[in-house]
């Protein structure tokens, strides 16, 4: 008897089965629309699809850093980790050589008869003396710099657009942080659906016409999408409801999702080698070539003044501030190559890791959700009317195996 009812009603108790795999499908869809293709496929502006979190990538981008820069780390908080003293002695043995080639350069360019007049022991005892002064002069420079880093260098900035010209580290953000959420939207898809078809099923049971499985695949599609979502991120707090205790699914893991976070923002936005690049490279590179002068002309005049006999006779007062700004330009233009000996103790003093996962897990719910939450938000109605028309699309499909004659009645 149970047997026969299911043979009669094969088509119909399909409904629900397929209503599960359209909400997969839809949910499946809609993670991977809203981070790929990463360029626009296409033809602008209407005929194509770039992801949602890569279209959006200034956006995106200040989100994340206002995150970071208000709640997690500042740049004085950065630059002060670094020990003036101990960077000078990483990059000792690497600024002596370059300075001795510099000098040597310099005076042969701006100077040559003062040069060659010097005898070789004269010149040593020049290289000897400044290179003897660098433990000294190098801290009180980097000294300095700290001082006026947040003239030096905007980390806002150059952290955004790093992040706009590469938004593929947007996405790694996002895919790796809320991993599990998404593996959970996909999957929530299939459950949901079938729950969500059984009463497009009875509808159809009672009520065969054309629009019952047309708008009950418009519903799968959305609802899927919109239940998931939700229950990602409510509720905030931890509820209790009889034995059961209910919090949003990627707030109750708060700890192990900062901790990739950190992770991920120290490898590829807050590290020393893009910290010594924007110092050197960034906005204030004028200011940090001034800073440098000054060190440089009171290091030459204090070195050079043994030789006085030897400068006053053949350099005059313009060449010899030609010279100093030689030799300064010249440190600057090595300076890439001088600080990349300091990066391996710069890494090991910055550490951000652990200090930044304890400011996030002492995060509040609210603030901790704005990590992953605005790549659901932005232009979250897309990706419902996406899950809605191919809902539908999948009840015409129904329709068309089910009732075939429908479809001729209504003329589609």
């Amino acid at each position: 008897m149970l047997g026969s009812f299911f043979e009669q009603h094969m088509n119909l108790l399909m409904i629900p089965i397929i209503s599960a795999f359209v909400g997969y499908g839809t949910n499946f869809l809609a993670v991977k629309m809203m981070f790929y293709p990463i360029k626009f496929v296409g033809i602008r502006p209407i005929f194509g699809w770039q992801g949602i979190i890569p279209s959006k990538a200034q956006e995106m981008a200040e989100i994340e850093v206002s995150l970071i820069m208000s709640k997690l780390m500042s740049l004085d908080d950065i630059v002060k980790r670094i020990d003036p003293d101990k960077l000078a002695k990483q990059i000792h043995r690497r600024l002596k050589q370059s300075l001795r080639v510099i000098i040597n350069d310099a005076m042969k360019e701006n100077s040559p008869a003062i040069w060659s007049m010097l005898p070789g022991a004269a010149k040593h005892i020049i290289y000897s003396k400044i290179n003897a002064s660098l433990p000294t002069v190098v801290p009180i420079m980097v000294k300095d710099i700290q001082y006026n880093i947040r003239e030096l260098v905007d980390l806002r900035e150059i952290i955004i657009n790093r992040m706009v010209e590469n938004p593929e580290i947007i996405n790694e953000i996002f895919l790796k942080v809320g991993e599990k959420e998404f593996t959970f939207i996909e999957r929530s898809g299939l459950y949901f659906g079938f729950l969500l078809g059984i009463p497009t099923m009875i509808a159809w049971f009672f009520y065969e016409t054309w629009w019952v499985l047309i708008l009950g695949g418009l519903i799968v599609g959305y609802a899927t999408n919109w239940i998931a979502i939700h229950m990602i991120f409510e509720p905030k707090h931890p509820t209790k409801i009889g034995p059961f205790t209910l919090q949003g699914l990627f707030l109750r893991r708060q700890k192990e999702a900062a901790a990739v976070y950190c992770e991920i923002i120290e490898a590829k936005l807050m590290n020393s080698e893009i910290l010594f690049d924007a110092i050197l490279k960034g906005k204030g590179s004028d200011q940090l070539m001034e800073i440098l002068s000054v060190h440089v002309d009171k290091t030459i005049d204090e070195h050079l003044s043994l030789f006085q006999p030897y400068t006053s006779i053949h350099l005059g007062p313009e060449e010899y501030f030609e010279m100093k700004e030689k030799i300064a330009e010249q440190l600057f233009a090595d300076a890439d190559k001088i600080m990349s000996y300091a990066t391996e103790y710069a890494t090991e003093a910055i550490n951000l890791g652990h200090e930044l996962t304890e400011k996030m897990n002492a995060l509040t719910p609210e603030e901790f959700e704005g990590i992953i939450r605005p790549a659901y938000e932005a232009d979250e109605w897309k990706l419902m009317l996406v899950g809605a028309l191919l809902g539908m699309a999948a009840g015409y499909g129904q329709l068309v195996l089910l009732r075939p004659d429908l479809i001729a009645s209504i003329g589609f």
